[in-house]
């Protein structure tokens, strides 16, 4: 009996990774495929892997739909790993980036530095960025977890990360407004979370970055499992448990923060994402949960940006917006879920 729910529990965990993948390429192609100008599947296939057709075509998918599509995967699923390890480190599933006021940290200090630094310098660095972004996440995290020592409920953890959110958002609301620099007219849009305008130059930064920090947690894999078991458990298997948390802290804050200085704040991917990860897996062995999270929030971002430049063409809605869209009800459900349980 137990080996055929083993060879059960294998089928569907090879299932979701099938499904996924080909959700994967499915969206890709699809998002290649729509837009202003339809690109049949077939010259699809020809641009991509000999670069040859119609040279505005060409143009379109090199220059500006692959760029997107990628960032569109892999910072979807980066932020989807790093929901995964602040609910790891908390151990709450209500815990992520956008609702702890982390991504909001990253926009404040992503804001801060581009409206310093564009009065000296023509333009900002994709490091500059990424370092301020963490710097601000870090900085967002911190508070969270000095509330952490003084408040026990993790409801009002989450009303203060909650708070903290908007008081960054509102003093980077204000930094905009009253910015004059005509440099930064894209920080308002920006600011509203969008994969638009990527450049192939940030797709090798934050590619570089966002796979090394999955490899990094991959890697961690083991650790995180028993620290899923609690602080006790995880030191008696060996894991210096001050060093790990800390080392959770930086690699959530690094993926947040990378996220929201090319992309802007993204909300209800870090939380949601991770949530019916586990429902389809019907585990959470992180060894399987985090590749997983890793494609489920490619493939959520994708179909989310998919929906946000094609819904209302020519108008384009922020990514944001269509996230919270298809993830807060997830989260709706899981409240409830969570609730009903304890009844």
């Amino acid at each position: 009996m137990s080996q055929v729910n083993h060879a059960a529990r294998n089928a569907r965990y090879a299932a979701v990774f099938a499904g996924l993948v080909a959700a994967l390429v499915v969206l890709t192609v699809w998002n290649i495929n729509t837009g202003s100008e339809h690109i049949p599947v077939v010259d699809i296939v020809r641009i991509i892997l000999f670069r040859e057709g119609d040279a505005t075509q060409l143009g379109i998918v090199w220059k500006l739909r692959l760029p997107r599509i990628i960032a569109s995967a892999l910072l979807g699923g980066g932020l989807a790993l790093s929901g995964f390890l602040m609910q790891t480190f908390f151990g709450n599933p209500i815990a992520g980036p956008f609702v702890l006021g982390i991504s909001s940290g990253s926009k404040l200090f992503v804001a801060l530095t581009m409206i310093a630094a564009l009065r000296f310098v023509s333009f900002v660095s994709s490091w500059m960025m990424v370092a301020a972004a963490f710097v601000g996440a870090l900085i967002a995290m911190g508070f969270v977890l000095l509330a952490a020592r003084s408040i026990r409920q993790m409801s009002m953890l989450l009303v203060a990360g909650i708070m903290i959110s908007y008081i960054c958002s509102a003093v980077t609301e204000f930094l905009i407004t009253f910015a004059k620099d005509s440099d930064i007219v894209n920080l308002h849009s920006w600011s509203q979370g969008s994969f638009s305008g990527t450049k192939w130059d940030d797709v090798r930064f934050f590619a570089i970055l966002i796979l090394v920090c999955f490899a990094v947690v991959f890697c961690l894999s083991k650790p995180i499992g028993a620290y899923q078991m609690g602080e006790a458990y995880a030191q008696s298997m060996g894991v210096n448990v001050k060093r790990f948390r800390v080392l959770l802290i930086l690699m959530s804050s690094l993926i947040a923060g990378c996220v929201t200085a090319f992309a802007g704040p993204i909300s209800f991917v870090g939380i949601a994402v991770p949530h019916l990860i586990k429902m389809l897996l019907k585990t959470a062995k992180p060894i399987l949960v985090i590749p997983a999270s890793f494609l489920g929030g490619g493939v959520f971002c994708l179909f989310c940006d998919l929906i946000a430049r094609t819904a209302f063409a020519p108008t384009e809605l922020s990514i944001s917006t269509v996230t919270a869209l298809f993830g807060a009800p997830v989260v709706i459900a899981m409240l409830v879920r969570r609730h009903g349980g304890r009844a």
